[in-house]
């Protein structure tokens, strides 16, 4: 079973939930920047919930079915068209050998998920099939889809069934502006009481510079740094630190002027200190803000994340339950 690209979207790259256990060699987790849309697109058409799809970015591909197929879009609202005709997103629906699937303008969010029963068919490498582009690893070639790729699809199972959906009540809705949590980290010290109550304050928007690697916030107020003595190899921007791990989700502040969240693609270390690191939790809401999109950061503990993150696997308890 296969699919040919007609044209290849925007960024169409294969991700599965990741590659994890290899940060400390340099090698990212990868996986979709939305774990739980694409959760829901493989449940609902009858996958293992870390099955591989297709990650679409801004603009959707135009994808010609070799072979009769379910699908499901999920995530960004990137509505779907099967040789023209209108299709539901969170809904599985059926494309036949010969027919076309293309999308519409987005209306919302900025990643959307296909699954297609069977899953997408590239070779595992390092235990998952997803891509990172930057290290031309996984996925299709190691890079993202282009005009005349002939991609595989595994076979589909027995539970493979067109009609199914997600009820809008599974679905995580965005508020505005959007929240992310956040943990303060083991540099919080280095900028002032004012500099850390204003950062909370301030709200932020999602700069064009924006992508798997990390998203940058801009139009907040500049840090101030508490004065210091700089450290051998830290350099005398105050912003510089002498080399570290990067945690996943963690917000390093070059110059104390534009934080960015490290996200799937991201590279494990640096010499930028970090603010703070993002909840898990709430990850999955960077996937899908667009540029511009007004942003606030929160401060929580540790109990509140975890308990964020308690309500997460409870949600994605729900969705397998409504699609099992």
């Amino acid at each position: 079973m296969a699919l040919e690209v007609k044209k290849p979207g925007l960024a169409t790259t294969v991700q599965d939930l990741g590659r994890p256990g290899y940060y400390h060699l340099g090698i990212p987790l990868s996986g979709a920047m939305d774990q739980a849309a694409l959760i829901a697109a493989n449940l609902l058409v009858g996958n293992e919930a870390g099955a591989a799809g297709l990650e679409l970015v801004f603009m959707g591909p135009e994808l010609l079915f070799r072979d009769d197929a379910v699908v499901a879009i999920t995530g960004a609202e990137m509505p779907p068209k099967v040789d023209g005709e209108p299709q539901s997103t969170w809904k599985a629906f059926t494309v036949k050998a010969g027919q076309t699937l293309s999308f519409d303008y987005l209306r919302k969010g900025a990643r959307a998920y296909l699954a297609i029963a069977g899953g997408i068919d590239v070779p595992v490498v390092l235990g998952s099939r997803s891509t990172y582009a930057l290290g031309a690893l996984g996925g299709f070639e190691g890079r993202k889809l282009a005009e005349g790729d002939v991609v595989q699809t595994g076979s589909a199972g027995s539970s493979t069934a067109a009609g199914r959906s997600l009820s809008p009540e599974l679905r995580r809705t965005d508020a505005e502006p959007a929240r992310l949590r956040m943990l303060p980290g083991l540099y919080w010290h280095r900028i002032t009481e004012a500099a850390g109550q204003k950062f909370f304050a301030d709200t932020w928007k999602v700069a064009p510079e924006a992508d798997r690697i990390g998203y940058r916030f801009k139009g907040g107020t500049p840090l101030e740094f508490v004065p210091r003595e700089p450290p051998f190899g830290a350099g005398s921007d105050p912003s510089n630190i002498v080399d570290a791990c990067y945690p996943y989700g963690s917000i390093q502040v070059p110059g104390g002027t534009e934080p960015i969240v490290l996200h799937r693609d991201a590279v494990s270390g640096g010499g930028y200190f970090m603010l703070g690191t993002v909840i898990s939790a709430d990850m999955d809401l960077i996937a899908q803000l667009q540029p511009h999109k007004p942003v606030q950061f929160i401060e929580v503990g540790m109990e509140e994340a975890l308990a964020a993150r308690a309500e997460r696997t409870a949600l994605l308890d729900r969705i397998r339950a409504a699609l099992a």
